[in-house]
């Protein structure tokens, strides 16, 4: 960029996420790997039948995919934390190896396994390999996933073989040894299951798209873009985080990734033009976990979600549009309304770069995310859209002189595909594991069922319930994991205890997942926000739980009407979104004491709590959908809402001086 304050540099996943940094020939392997990779899920994706050695069947192109990552995990993480981060031992390269032969061993015979049915009655060596499989893929996952997930995949794995001596409530059908084994690595419903299939049938090529973006210099653009549009403006800083983070969400999928990109910008301007450090923080974890949730390009958890609702992915992401906005608009009225009441000021036009420039040199960035979107909504192409994309995007990189590539740009592209890769693959083989268990067992619908007795036949129960597990969850478990597992166990008992719409209990448990990212005593999102901006950790976790106050009540709202997903007649989807919109917008000024037109809520120390408590209530009853499970009208809560929000608002209006609206928001 031309201007002397652009961003010209933005950290690279690969440099933050703690993996070894490989010596030597040992960046080849890797880099191989997920060019192979790539080759061969086109090659199968697109039906070219080049690679058919390896294609042949289905089966045999899931274990491929599983024998090409799986074992890097052995090379890119060291066994425990104190091990070298730059030397691959011996033990490790053993192990590799090893791991690799078990992988090859199923693409040698995926054929076999189908036509012999060996899912049924394996031979011998059959058997030896599958339990060889099994521990292959839990010490992976122990090593891309953490210690946590480790162990409830490997007790809930082990669970087939004492299911029957279990307490009535989670006993199940028994199995042996053997007998589990050979369902976890040759059947259709556990390591081969979804979350694999999701991944080789559509992941890999998203993932591909967000690399490529962000060695393209794709960070660097939208960041860019969000201060050229927004730094100079009320509270400017802080907004350019949510827009930054929210389009560099597309590309990392991750949100400590995403916190750990944007917020080494973000925070320190946010620092520079008043903001406080916990609140820097705070405001850089919420947009940051949003950014995930957004389209047109969610996390990896998304496209697993369409492979168990079995839709197309452009429609989850259509359905995700209406509650990624709800929470950004949310989050963008705090910052605004603490701006406001704070007096602060953007940063100073002259030292902000240039938006012309900008899209000048990046307007291509724009280009390919209009061409991906044309290709997923209007062509219905999901599984290839993202190589399309990929391929626009590094032809015009390589015409235009900004961004150019070079050889050894082409070997970090591949080098940063691969760790994705083979941290994602040991976890969804990991996960496998446990669905696995829960559909041998048959304890899902067990756990579906009692979950619809517990709660009474009370569909507020039920989603109650099904949040507390589902945040619970989110703690112990990367959201992936825990997305899949209680798409398994939970989301069966709120569709058929509750009667509710699918595809709105899928999107509710992905949220109340990922609220654990900015919810305290975990909150990791907020604590890494924090690492960057010098705050303490649950200071900075607290902030991002009352900034992001929005996102725990929105997927109560499209899971009692999913209008709020598109879903319904038109003028019910308008009228439930203009709702939606005030309740957001009165909720999120009382929570930060400012309230558009009306002004500062905090000028009477003693007032301001009930105005500020009277707002939030009327600002909720006029969100939620009336009728359903919720005992009462629409018309009901409208009159509670107006109950509470007039003399809230005549309150407020007194305090301010006589009445007259305020005139502070200038942006």
């Amino acid at each position: 960029m031309s201007t002397p304050n652009a961003v010209t540099n933005v950290p690279e996943p690969e440099q933050i996420s703690g993996v070894r940094t490989l010596q030597g020939a040992w960046p080849w392997l890797p880099r191989l790997a997920a060019l192979i990779l790539s080759l061969t899920a086109l090659d199968y994706l697109l039906n070219l039948g080049y690679l058919s050695v390896i294609t042949r069947v289905e089966s045999q192109f899931f274990y491929t995919v599983v024998a090409l990552m799986l074992p890097l995990v052995y090379i890119l993480w060291p066994m425990w934390p104190g091990a070298s981060r730059t030397r691959v031992p011996w033990y490790d390269v053993v192990l590799f190896l090893f791991a690799l032969g078990v992988c090859g061993y199923f693409v040698y015979n995926a054929e076999q396994i189908l036509d012999r049915g060996w899912e049924y009655a394996a031979p011998d060596h059959a058997v030896v390999m599958s339990f060889l499989f099994w521990g292959v893929i839990l010490e992976a996952t122990r090593r891309a996933g953490g210690l946590t997930i480790a162990i409830i995949v490997a007790l809930a794995s082990l669970y087939p073989m004492v299911a029957d001596t279990m307490p009535g409530p989670i006993q199940g059908f028994p199995a042996s040894p053997s007998e589990t084994a050979i369902y976890h690595a040759m059947s259709r419903e556990s390591v081969m299951g979804i979350p694999l299939q999701a991944f080789a049938n559509l992941v890999i090529g998203f993932l591909l798209f967000g690399v490529a973006l962000q060695h393209t210099g794709g960070g660097k653009f939208f960041i860019n873009l969000a201060f050229g549009l927004l730094g100079h403006v009320r509270g400017g800083p802080a907004k350019v985080a949510i827009f930054s983070s929210g389009l560099m969400g597309s590309m990392s999928g991750s949100v400590i990734t995403n916190v750990m990109t944007t917020g080494v910008l973000s925070i320190p301007a946010m620092r520079r033009v008043g903001f406080s450090r916990s609140y820097a923080g705070g405001v850089e974890a919420c947009a940051s976990t949003g950014g995930v949730l957004m389209p047109p390009v969610m996390g990896a958890t998304a496209f697993i979600m369409a492979t168990f609702l079995n839709v197309p992915y452009g429609q989850i992401a259509l359905a995700a549009v209406v509650p990624s906005v709800l929470y950004f608009l949310g989050l963008f009225i705090q910052i605004d309304a603490y701006a406001a009441r704070y007096g602060l000021k953007g940063l100073p036009k002259p030292e902000l770069p240039s938006l012309k420039q900008t899209l000048k040199e990046g307007w291509y960035f724009i280009f390919v995310f209009v061409l991906l979107i044309w290709m997923l909504f209007f062509l219905r192409r999901e599984a290839i859209a993202p190589f399309y994309a990929t391929a626009l995007l590094l032809f015009i990189n390589q015409v235009l002189p900004y961004q150019r590539w070079g050889w050894q740009d082409v070997l970090n592209f591949f080098s940063s595909a691969a760790k994705l890769f083979a941290e994602l693959i040991a976890i969804l083989a990991g996960v496998g594991l446990l669905i696995g268990a829960l559909s041998m067992t048959g304890l899902s619908g067990t756990i579906a069922n009692d979950l619809i007795y517990l709660a009474g036949g009370s569909t507020l129960v039920l989603l109650l319930m099904g949040a507390l597990t589902s945040f619970i969850m989110g703690i112990g478990m990367t959201v992936t994991a825990a997305y899949i597992f209680l798409a398994v166990a939970l989301a069966p008992a709120l569709i058929q205890g509750g009667g509710m719409n699918p595809m709105a209990v899928h999107l509710f448990i992905l949220y109340w997942g990922m609220l654990s990212f900015i919810t305290p005593p975990v909150a990791l999102g907020a604590f890494a926000a924090a690492t960057i901006a010098g705050s303490r950790s649950m200071e900075t976790g607290l902030q991002a739980m009352r900034l992001g106050s929005v996102i725990y009540f929105i997927p109560f709202l499209f899971v009692l009407n999913p209008a709020l997903i598109l879903q319904g007649a038109p003028q019910e989807i308008v009228l439930v979104l203009g709702q939606a919109l005030f309740g957001v917008l009165l909720i999120a000024g009382a929570m930060q004491g400012y309230l558009l037109a009306v002004g500062d809520l905090c000028r009477n120390a003693v007032l301001q709590w009930p105005i500020r408590g009277m707002l939030i209530v009327g600002g909720m009853t006029i969100a939620v959908p009336g009728g359903g499970p919720v005992p009462l009208t629409n018309l009901e809560l409208s009159l509670i809402s107006a109950v509470m929000l007039v003399p809230a608002v005549g309150m407020a209006l007194w305090t301010n001086g006589g009445g007259a609206l305020r005139r502070e928001y200038r942006g």
